[in-house]
């Protein structure tokens, strides 16, 4: 299928470019070409990734995801269709408005699985140029997180309102029936509104690549080290990170006594907080894996990888209720698994850190002079 559709795709720029539009509209210039190859690779793309997306099971998982806010009820896949309209006339709408329009990704991402199908031992031996690089793993990239980002955002925000609604029509609970509202409803309303702002950018990050927002990707990273620890942390491949760690992070920790557990429990949101700022801070350059430019306000005026360490830290709190369990049980072998798993989570996110800089570092010298200026990657003042 993917070749088939290739071939169609090369077949119709072939045949543009053999009838010479030029002459059948005079004024035509050379840009309104360019800028019809640009429309015609994004669509080709979208339309293969949304056939791609409807047949694979593994995003059925995230398509039969319930959306239910009053009287209204949905899947996710139910809004899908009108979501990926909307996107391609924008995208129609800011390639047809380029003024002075440049080689879309979705081109040289074409070309580059031309070459591959076409001559792979050649390919094999002499990689691809630069551009062609740069666009098949931009889009590798975005269409690996942007489904994602999108069944999340519409997740967060339909379990946002949700718990909000509750309290909201069930204010009086909050004085005799706290910690239950709390449990239920509370934590989860302010866990899910701080991963919304999280995911929200991201989404917007993986969908929108435009000069004017200064958000342009210069570089993906290219090695295998860097793609694996970060899509270790992502379904489906943080399933199998799960059963090998032995443990899943967990959020909203249980403790028997009440003022314990909501002051954890607020210093987790707290830390999560601070993990979603960060991403608030990226704003439009938020995104995995690529170098958009470097920040240095919000959380990553004081450490370099300040979501990454709140991610981590909130982890921990919430295994402690799991190491307390093992210690009163008189049971070392739990709690060695549970400070295992917790270290090995850890340890990813270190490795992730460290190849992002690597990364960095071989584009520009921009991460350098950023360093001179932040010089902790994770603890203030220590490490």
């Amino acid at each position: 299928m993917l070749r088939f559709l290739l071939k169609a795709y090369f077949f119709f720029i072939r045949i543009t470019k053999q009838m010479d539009i030029a002459q059948f509209i005079p004024h035509i210039r050379n840009e309104w070409i360019l800028k019809l190859k640009n429309v015609s690779a994004s669509f080709f793309i979208l339309v293969a990734a949304y056939w791609f997306y409807r047949r694979v099971p593994y995003y059925q998982i995230y398509a039969d995801t319930k959306l239910q806010l009053f009287s209204f009820h949905c899947q996710v896949r139910d809004v899908l269709p009108a979501l990926y309209a909307v996107y391609g006339v924008l995208l129609l709408l800011y390639y047809l408005s380029e003024k002075q329009p440049q080689i879309a990704k979705s081109v040289y991402c074409l070309l580059a699985l031309k070459k591959i199908l076409k001559t792979p031992r050649l390919i094999y031996t002499e990689g691809l140029n630069q551009d062609e690089r740069q666009g098949i793993l931009s889009i590798l990239l975005k269409g690996f997180f942007a489904p994602l980002m999108v069944a999340w955002l519409l997740d967060h925000t339909n379990l946002m309102l949700n718990h909000g609604l509750y309290i909201f029509n069930h204010t009086g609970l909050l004085t005799s029936e706290f910690l239950l509202v709390f449990n239920k409803h509370g934590f989860w309303f302010l866990l899910k509104a701080i991963l919304f702002f999280d995911v929200f950018f991201f989404t917007l990050g993986y969908l929108i690549e435009l000069p004017c927002l200064n958000n342009t990707i210069r570089s993906v990273d290219p090695t295998l080290t860097g793609w694996a620890v970060a899509l270790v942390c992502y379904p489906p491949f943080n399933g199998i990170t799960g059963r090998i760690l032995s443990w899943q992070p967990t959020y909203l920790p249980q403790f028997d006594n009440p003022v314990v557990h909501i002051a954890t429990n607020l210093l987790l949101l707290l830390l999560m907080a601070i993990y979603a700022s960060a991403s608030v801070a990226l704003n439009f350059k938020a995104s995995n894996l690529t170098h958009r430019g470097i920040i240095a306000s919000g959380p990553y005026r004081i450490i370099r990888h300040p979501a990454y360490t709140c991610k981590n830290l909130a982890w921990w709190i919430g295994s402690l209720p799991a190491i307390n369990a093992g210690l009163q049980i008189s049971s070392p072998w739990t709690v060695f698994l549970v400070l295992a798993s917790m270290t090995g989570w850890t340890l990813i996110y270190v490795l992730r850190a460290l190849t992002e800089e690597d990364h960095l570092r071989k584009v520009d010298g921009d991460y350098d002079k950023y360093c001179e200026t932040v010089r902790h990657r994770f603890i203030p003042g220590v490490l």
